[in-house]
């Protein structure tokens, strides 16, 4: 038989069917070849976003093996919420996968919900999760998808201890690789202008002091040294150094006083009122200071709080009304460290609480900070140990009031932990043992016993003969701003630890609305310190804000009213972070006479604008975009309660925009603000 013969077996439509299914089936094999599985962890993760710490590639977030309820994972990415690792993948993965959990390492504490997004649309969730959960294992179809988020969030009870991992985290690419989508490298770009050489006189505009109480204020000055300065109107009883701008004396009668102040030099001459109110209330403004813990943490020494004096003075930050060096932890002997400077005894015979070694002379170290016309903060616990696990003053709160006030401080953080109510059982039990109350842990609720230490040491500090600002640290627990003024706090913690991040510090700052009702002159919300230039909490680092969420932080807390503590290494000041803390007009929404705090006026979605009512008729104004892109956004006159002509003036460029009717608009970079001061037409 011959090939002409034969009959073909196959019409012409299946020799064309099966040739295409041939070329399918190689494309296809060709692709199988191709296709890659791309570890995360092999990208740099160290810039993710993410609400305390460093995001790190197949270590957990302090940097141990990635370990969930046993389970060891060689590969992955270790966050914390709230994190978000965003990936752009431009439609060429075919699957991700990987599994999520809460690490070993928070030693059972914490709850995350991890969740994933492609394409703006959910896909995934793995439900609220907490520390010894099981891990849960994800493989999702994500072909055709060009961009995945996958965040892990809060579980509803804050961001402590959310040690949230990734494990075996990767993206199986058909074509390519996938791409972190960081935020952008911005500039640090400096708004303000640099003070003029002509005199002006900066700080609060009112002062409270109690009735025979030692008197302190420094007059805040700009300007070209040398510098004089004079004061008409004084009450008896006080005195004017005209060299150093310093007044100090005593008050021994309940009053109010209209002082003029002057301040003089070769260049001109610069004027303006302070009220002193001689009464029952002090800290009638929010305290301006610094504190140790954000760069030191369990590392400061005398040494140190001196070198933080000198350098508020030198940098001249005290010409803004900067006043506090406020000592933090581990100035107290500790319960159990090897480290020989913070061994000794704990109190004296008297029951009076003794500083560690490396706070020699603490009474020399006071001396010093008043020498330079600022003041002086001190550190305590109501239970039995500090939060470092250094002496508290449960037991001896009276003994201890009466040592800060013969040291000569001015101003008490009084710090939650170790305290239980059950503690109070204890009170006076010469047989009773402190270290059985180390690992106490109490929720703080609305209850009196929750509000008894506060109110047991503001009596304390009442009997001594100086007035010491009383800070507590109760970190929200209890609506704590719904009685803390009736507890003598003179402010108090809203919120859990603030840390430089993105996720902490704009998450505590916005969610102070609806607080606003509770602060006034001597008593104000503290969302904690301010995490702008070097620190580190014992390594220092520059602060992980972008430079627009710098300004959005100091913006946002001077609208809040809020307690203004710096808490870089302020030896370390560049010129930018010193540019930030020295704008005398955004200081001065801060220092505002009228106490008040903004108000958030209008929201939407990302876009938010919060007002303050000013002394002087006029409002501060807040226009902030919480996203991720650049938007306009606009202030209404509806929305803040004004109509007519208006002028807008920028206060962190010092510059008159102009005149506005109905409504001011601006556009916001990312994470950024606008902050302006609105006033009628004069």
């Amino acid at each position: 038989m011959t090939l002409k013969d034969m009959k073909p077996s196959l019409t012409r439509a299946q020799v064309k069917k099966s040739c295409f299914g041939l070329v399918f089936l190689c494309f296809a094999a060709a692709s199988a070849i191709a296709a890659e599985d791309v570890w995360i962890s092999t990208l740099d993760v160290s810039r993710i976003e993410q609400g305390w710490g460093e995001a790190r590639a197949n270590r957990s977030v302090d940097n141990r093996r990635l370990t969930v309820a046993g389970r060891v994972f060689q590969r992955g990415v270790g966050t914390h919420a709230n994190s978000t690792i965003a990936l752009e993948v431009d439609g060429n993965a075919i699957t991700l996968s990987g599994s999520v959990g809460v690490d070993d390492e928070t030693g059972g504490r914490g709850s995350v919900i991890f969740k994933i997004e492609a394409d703006g649309k959910e896909i995934w969730n793995s439900g609220l999760m907490r520390a010894r959960d099981a891990a849960k294992d994800f493989s999702l179809d994500v072909q055709g998808v060009k961009s995945l988020v996958l965040l892990a969030l809060d579980g509803g009870d804050g961001i402590d201890y959310d040690h949230a991992d990734w494990g075996d985290l990767k993206v199986t690419m058909a074509t390519g690789r996938p791409r972190l989508n960081l935020p952008p490298i911005e500039e640090a770009v400096i708004l303000t202008p640099k003070p003029a050489p002509t005199p002006r006189i900066n700080g609060a505009r009112v002062f409270g002091v109690r009735p025979g109480s030692p008197f302190l204020f420094t007059i805040a000055a700009t300007g070209d040294r040398p510098m004089t300065f004079e004061a008409d109107g004084l009450p008896r009883g006080l005195v004017l150094d005209p060299q150093s701008g310093r007044i100090t004396g005593k008050l021994d009668k309940a009053g109010e006083h209209v002082v003029t102040l002057r301040a003089k030099n070769a260049l001109g001459q610069a004027e303006r009122q302070l009220k002193i109110v001689c009464g029952s209330q002090i800290g009638l403004t929010p305290a301006m200071g610094w504190n140790s813990w954000n760069c030191f943490a369990g590392d400061v020494t005398a040494e140190r709080i001196k070198a933080a004096a000198d350098a508020m003075v030198n940098s001249g930050l005290i010409h803004h009304g900067w006043t506090y060096i406020n000592i933090d932890d581990f100035w107290q002997v500790h319960r159990d460290s090897r480290d020989p400077s913070l061994q000794g005894p704990h109190r004296d015979a008297n029951g009076r609480i003794l500083p560690n070694p490396r706070f020699p002379d603490m009474k020399g170290l006071v001396d010093y900070v008043h020498s330079k016309g600022l003041k002086i903060g001190i550190y305590s616990s109501p239970g039995p140990w500090t939060c470092g696990g250094c002496v508290g003053s449960f037991g001896y709160e009276l003994e201890d009031a009466q040592q800060y006030g013969e040291w000569g401080f001015d101003y008490l953080k009084y710090d939650w932990c170790s305290y239980n109510p059950a503690l109070e059982a204890q009170r006076g039990n010469a047989n009773w043992n402190p270290s059985r109350a180390r690992n106490i842990t109490y929720t703080g609720g609305d209850t009196m016993a929750g509000r008894l230490p506060f109110k047991r040491m503001h009596e304390a500090l009442m009997q001594q003969p100086r007035d010491i600002i009383f800070s507590l640290c109760q970190y929200g627990m209890g609506n704590v701003w719904e009685w803390g003024a009736e507890v003598g706090g003179n402010s108090w913690r809203t919120t859990q630890d603030i840390n430089d991040s993105w996720s902490s510090m704009s998450g505590i700052g916005f969610s102070q609305a609806g607080k606003e009702r509770y602060a006034g002159p001597g008593h104000f919300n503290d969302p904690d310190m301010l995490v702008v230039g070097r620190l580190g909490w014992g390594r220092l680092r520059p602060t992980k804000l972008t430079p627009n969420e710098q300004y959005t932080h100091i913006s946002l807390w001077c609208l809040l009213a809020a307690p203004l503590l710096i808490g870089c290494d302020m030896t370390q000041l560049d010129e930018f972070t010193l540019n930030l803390l020295t704008n005398d007009e955004v200081l001065e929404v801060n220092q505002d006479p009228l106490g008040r705090q903004a108000s958030r006026v209008s929201q939407d979605g990302q876009l938010e604008v919060w007002a303050k009512d000013m002394e002087d008729g006029s409002k501060a104004v807040g226009l902030f975009n919480r996203g991720t892109q650049e938007k306009v956004v606009v202030a209404k006159w509806s929305d803040l309660g004004l109509t007519g002509e208006q002028t807008v003036r920028d206060l962190w460029r010092q510059k008159d925009l102009g005149t506005f009717n109905g409504q001011f608009e601006a556009t916001v970079g990312r994470h950024g603000v606008v902050l302006v001061k609105i006033a009628p037409m004069r």
